[in-house]
């Protein structure tokens, strides 16, 4: 099967805090070194005609400007949890812009989320300027965004099921901890995976390093990046020192080519 060309960018590789954290004395978040300064977790998924981001975190809107984005045709949502969802309101602008309502994508848990947090945005009586939002319900079956289809994958983040997706070769999980058999097969044949590996130690809802390392190998995946990152883990030159061959440490700003 044939896929467009496709343009990844990592927007945030932090966990919910980011890095550095708040009021955080500790050597990681005191790094002069830019890759150890993490803004929240979320990508920006581009094919030659189509703009799609995974979550809008918190620092969504400084995302968008230090990434130089004027076109936006979709938010996809991995979760409710504040970290992916606090940004949305600023996708009033491309709603400028653009001249037309943003499409989004989510689970009907999160949709309920994003209607409870964004009361006005879904209100009878609407007020000027608020962010035009078009809510597209998914679940785990397939969906195309312009010429992008996206395979949902649902994950586990302790008792939460999570999505993560699948655009064409290149896979993007955060927040997880599980995975189960079937939805492993839809990950396999994959040429990139991105999981989150929040720190060493053991953690009740997301990946250590080693079980991350362990989950690309166990699916024979060629490349494996790791993402939703905590000042936890280490220096990001420290730790990508010990990695495997294949794998490594992703950063605010670097770009893949799928």
């Amino acid at each position: 099967m044939s896929y467009p060309p496709l343009k990844i960018t990592f927007l945030g590789t932090g966990t919910s805090t980011g890095v550095p954290m708040v009021a955080c004395p500790c050597a990681i978040c005191a790094s002069t070194d830019k890759k150890d300064k993490r803004l929240r977790s979320s990508i920006l998924v581009q094919s030659s005609t189509t703009s799609i981001v995974v979550d809008t975190t918190p620092d969504f809107r400084y995302q968008m400007l230090r990434e130089h984005i004027r076109k936006l045709d979709a938010v996809v949502f991995t979760h409710p949890h504040k970290d992916h969802v606090a940004g949305l309101d600023d996708v009033r602008a491309f709603n400028y812009f653009q001249q037309r309502a943003m499409n989004v994508y989510a689970n009907e848990m999160t949709q309920e989320t994003i209607v409870r947090e964004f009361p006005y945005v879904f209100a009878e009586m609407k007020y000027p300027g608020i962010p035009d939002i078009r809510l597209n319900r998914i679940d785990t079956e397939p969906f195309t965004v312009g010429d992008i289809t996206i395979q949902p994958i649902q994950v586990w983040h302790m008792k939460m099921p999570v999505l993560g997706f699948r655009f064409g070769n290149f896979t993007y999980i955060t927040d997880a901890n599980r995975i189960d058999e079937e939805e492993k097969e839809k990950i396999r044949g994959s040429s990139i995976i991105v999981l989150n590996a929040l720190r060493h130690e053991k953690h009740i809802s997301h990946y250590t390093l080693q079980e991350a390392i362990d989950l690309v190998n166990e699916l024979s995946i060629p490349r494996g990046y790791f993402t939703h990152i905590s000042h936890q883990l280490g220096f990001h030159e420290e730790v990508s020192a010990t990695l495997p061959p294949g794998m490594e440490l992703a950063y605010d700003g670097l770009v893949l080519s799928v």
